[in-house]
């Protein structure tokens, strides 16, 4: 059994990109069953599947043979279609613990490409160019919802801002064309876009040109918990100071010159270092929920304490506690075995009684 225990990571696949809303969630959990079993999808036998989970979107399904998982895996891109669903929709599979953030969403305003571009051609491009990212239909008003690895979120997003760049620097010189050959009474050209998403493109070429970072919020507390002796040497290296802004699951590092060393070399030199400090920290870091938001008070209490105890057992997970749940971050291997203790322990110690 114990055997068993350890090779379920090896045997459980990430699923991303599920529809979201569409139908309840046990028929959701079905229909994936029945996707993962099918010869065609080269999945087998399907021992579990974990819907919904912490990430929207995304589903956890374990096969029964380790073989079929990476036969899921190595098919690559999956198109979940069943009679009750009214399109097929794209998913993206990962092993386990490949990474904690293996799936971000977000939704992305394609409405000012449209004067210019076939937003379907844009999207075709954008898949294309990042093929780890799971892009969900492109609604009418040119929203649409894209999944996938945070880093590559954000290359996708400098993607759409270098366009939106190069599209304001044609208007740029067309207005200037324009302008010499002014006659009264003429009409001078709309740019197209917005003032909003003007204002917004400024803002971030600022923040670019401030050499700020966004990472996940849970990377961010990871990171200084564990390795802020680390990135405070860089910071002092390059002679930077920062300050971290958190906002829900997204936090800003902003990095600014101590003024030891003038000019804008220290800045990108700490910028680099960071994101390389984030590039290894994405590779191993993965996260746990454990709900209790149906639990009474005694029941949250004990499983806070079970994880206290264990805390001295497993030096590099990070526990947060919430109201309603605990999450628990580390290495794969790490968070596997410290939830398994936390519900051996929680099936061991007596219950006591409500309050």
């Amino acid at each position: 059994m114990a055997t068993a225990q350890a090779a379920k990571p090896k045997r459980t696949i990430v699923v991303c990109g599920v529809p979201d809303g569409l139908l309840s969630d046990d028929v959701m959990a079905d229909i994936l069953m029945i996707h993962f079993q099918k010869g065609k999808n080269k999945g087998g036998d399907v021992e579990d599947v974990a819907y919904p989970t912490s990430t929207k979107g995304v589903a956890y399904v374990t096969f029964e043979d380790e073989r079929d998982a990476e036969n899921v895996l190595r098919k690559g891109d999956h198109s979940l279609e069943d009679k009750r669903l009214p399109v097929g929709y794209p998913l993206k599979v990962s092993s386990y613990g490949k990474s904690i953030f293996t799936c971000v969403t977000c939704i992305l305003n394609l409405s000012p490409f449209g004067e210019k571009y076939n937003l379907e051609s844009v999207v075709q491009d954008f898949k294309k160019k990042f093929p780890n990212l799971s892009f969900g239909p492109l609604q009418s008003n040119g929203l649409i919802s894209v999944q996938g690895p945070f880093l590559a979120i954000s290359a996708l997003q400098k993607n759409i801002l270098l366009n939106i760049k190069h599209s304001l620097s044609e208007q740029h010189v067309a207005r200037n064309l324009k302008a010499s050959d002014h006659r009264p009474g003429t009409r001078q050209a709309n740019s197209g876009l917005s003032s909003e998403l003007k204002n917004n493109f400024v803002q971030n070429e600022i923040k670019e040109e401030g050499l700020t970072v966004a990472l996940d919020t849970d990377t961010y507390l990871y990171m200084i918990t564990f390795r802020d002796e680390f990135y405070q040497r860089i910071l002092k290296e390059c002679g930077v100071t920062s300050y971290a802004a958190e906002d829900g699951e997204v936090t800003t590092i902003y990095l600014k010159s101590d003024k030891t060393k003038p000019g804008s070399r220290p800045l990108r030199c700490a910028k680099d270092r960071v994101e390389g400090l984030l590039a290894e920290l994405y590779g191993f870091l993965r996260k746990e929920r454990l709900p209790h938001e149906m639990s009474n008070n005694s029941e949250k209490r004990r499983r806070e304490r079970a994880c206290e105890m264990l805390r001295s057992q497993y030096p590099n997970v990070l526990v947060l506690l919430y109201p309603t749940y605990i999450d628990i971050i580390g290495s794969s291997s790490d968070i596997f075995e410290f939830a398994r203790q936390v519900n051996k322990i929680m099936g061991n110690v007596p219950r006591e009684p409500w309050r």
